[in-house]
């Protein structure tokens, strides 16, 4: 049976040894990235049940705890959906973006910017946080144009960005609160727009220059013969992208990713959100969990 009678398939706890190693590992993270900007996109597929849902908001209340501004922006798509058919409408998507007919962006806006928005920051501040929610009209926040038809489809009330107010968000990170940012943003014309959050997620991050953006998903990160892929650099994901290794639903986050870094971000995570304390484990352990994307080979993008 091993030592102290340890049971077939259970794993040990760590050792004084490597429990005193990983703290270490932890703390000299903690002091790169404190007084930091961490950007996390909270995706739909990654919130689970509420139990996922708390240890997420831990998980942020903590990063701000231990000095840096974390800035969820989250999705939704999934609730959404759920909305849409439960009041008779059918959606449709071209290239992975929700046609937004203005009933649908009335539905959309409810469910993102009401329902999600309001339990993240319910979740944030009973572990002691200080939440905002906002959505893209709040304060200006983004402003947004009416995306051009795909393919000869028009997309409705679907934008694109025009413009992150990015001293908006410095004033509530300086003043102690974590915002929560929905996906709606508001045209120039005086239209409500609906936009994709990844690309939401990247503008943002790129407008303040923050040091990581963190997407979460339901799969472990990108994947090559079916192995995750630890690190790749920006060189390596657009080849990927060329021939096909990444595509589907991974495209839209590598692609955000790889705009921050031409924007100046340091690194852009894609991680497994339903894994416990995903966050932590990302940012504060050398092997990490998920896939790091940067402008060059390195550890981390650290």
């Amino acid at each position: 049976m091993g030592a102290k009678g340890a049971v077939a398939g259970v794993r040990a706890p760590p050792s004084a040894m490597e429990t005193k190693n990983l703290l270490l590992e932890a703390l000299s993270y903690i002091g790169k990235f404190k007084g930091r900007i961490i950007v996390i996109k909270y995706g739909g597929a990654a919130m689970g049940h509420e139990a996922s849902q708390v240890d997420f908001a831990r998980d942020v209340v903590l990063l701000q705890s231990l000095g840096m501004y974390p800035i969820v922006v989250h999705g939704g798509g999934p609730a959404v959906t759920l909305a849409m058919e439960a009041m008779g409408y059918r959606p449709t998507f071209v290239d992975g973006l929700r046609v937004t007919t203005e009933e649908g962006l009335r539905i959309t806006e409810m469910v993102l910017s009401g329902t999600i928005n309001g339990e993240i920051i319910a979740h944030i501040n009973s572990q002691g946080g200080n939440g905002v929610g906002l959505s893209g009209k709040d304060g200006n926040l983004i402003r947004a144009r009416k995306r051009k038809p795909i393919r000869g489809t028009d997309l409705g009330f679907v934008g694109e960005i025009t413009e992150v107010n990015g001293d908006f968000l410095r004033l509530l990170l300086e003043n102690g609160h974590i915002p929560v940012i929905s996906p709606i943003g508001m045209g120039e014309d005086g239209h409500t727009y609906n936009i994709n959050a990844d690309t939401v997620a990247s503008h943002i991050a790129a407008a303040l220059q923050a040091e990581k953006i963190i997407f979460m998903t339901n799969v472990d990160g990108i994947l090559a013969d079916g192995k995750l892929v630890p690190t790749v650099t920006e060189k390596k994901a657009r080849a990927m992208i060329a021939n096909g290794v990444i595509g589907g639903g991974m495209l839209p986050k590598v692609e955000a990713g790889l705009f921050c870094l031409a924007q100046g971000v340091k690194s852009a995570h894609i991680i497994d959100g339903k894994d416990p304390h995903a966050i932590i484990a990302e940012l504060f352990t050398d092997q990490g969990i998920g896939t790091v994307i940067t402008r060059r080979a390195g550890s981390k993008g650290a």
